[in-house]
């Protein structure tokens, strides 16, 4: 196996195959409840990215004195701001560590399914070239793919023979609705960033929020697309982390960019 498989792909297998051993041989549990433990497992990086993020929020304000400070001198502005940074006890690459992290734990999940519970693949085999012996099933076992209307190693999709593509499940749409709530949640209180833009009228302000906004939209709109063609455990995988991730976000800074929506739809007050 190459390092990734074998530091990554196979131990995440052999969790997998624990909570599905443990939980009643039932995936679709095992994958909620690995999700979880996944998640938990994360959570301290994940809360030191989340306190990062706030500090640096509360001292934007003589961030930007120090921007008017400087006017265009980009040199000035960079050596002064580290200094602000190392005085304040701040990383502002703190947050980067949890993000590669999750995506390493994405990439080496998917890197399971697409070995094990994915179209075409022989499940036994592909696991038991992952597990380490005292897990590996024996000749004729069968893994329990089956969950409330799901099959864990097909995609979440309905196939109308008068539509030329595939129509999302509703796994599916909750896995993208899921991620949008996620990043909503994450980013900034837009409008104000917009307003601080438009105060500043510095094109990277502009370019940040727009950036900040595209992407709230453009990964939710990857998920239906590429969880069209994968296994649909994976958009379960997707539903509980994001959701997981969301609550994780409140509790600890409120709702951020979803704050527009939920005074739209007065659920709650203006300030």
């Amino acid at each position: 196996m190459t390092f990734f498989e074998t530091f990554f792909i196979a131990p995440l297998a052999n969790l997998l195959i624990v909570f599905y051993k443990l939980l009643w041989s039932n995936m679709g549990i095992a994958i909620i409840v690995f999700s979880f433990f996944l998640k938990a497992a994360l959570s301290p990086l994940s809360k030191n990215q989340t306190e990062n993020a706030k500090k640096m929020k509360e001292l934007a304000p003589k961030l930007e004195k120090l921007k008017k400070k400087h006017g265009d001198d980009k040199q000035k502005m960079a050596q002064a701001q580290a200094d602000f940074y190392k005085e304040q006890g701040i990383n502002p690459f703190g947050g980067c560590l949890p993000q590669i992290l999750q995506l390493v734990v994405l990439f080496a999940f998917f890197g399971v399914f697409t070995r094990t519970l994915y179209p075409g693949v022989d499940t036994i085999q592909g696991f038991n070239k992952l597990l380490y012996p005292p897990l590996a099933f024996s000749q004729g076992e069968v893994v329990n793919t089956k969950f409330l209307y799901l099959d864990i190693a097909e995609p979440d999709v309905f196939n109308i023979p008068s539509v030329k593509f595939p129509i999302p499940g509703p796994f599916l749409i909750l896995a993208a609705l899921s991620q949008l709530i996620s990043m909503k949640i994450m980013a900034p209180f837009v409008e104000k960033e917009k307003i601080k833009a438009e105060k500043t009228k510095e094109v990277s302000d502009d370019m940040q929020v727009a950036m900040t906004k595209s992407m709230s939209y453009m990964f939710p709109l990857m998920t239906l697309f590429i969880g069209a063609r994968f296994p649909s455990g994976l958009a379960l995988y997707w539903v509980v982390f994001s959701l997981f991730q969301t609550y994780q976000q409140y509790k600890s800074a409120g709702w951020g960019g979803l704050t527009p929506w939920l005074r739209k739809l007065r659920l709650i007050q203006s300030n």
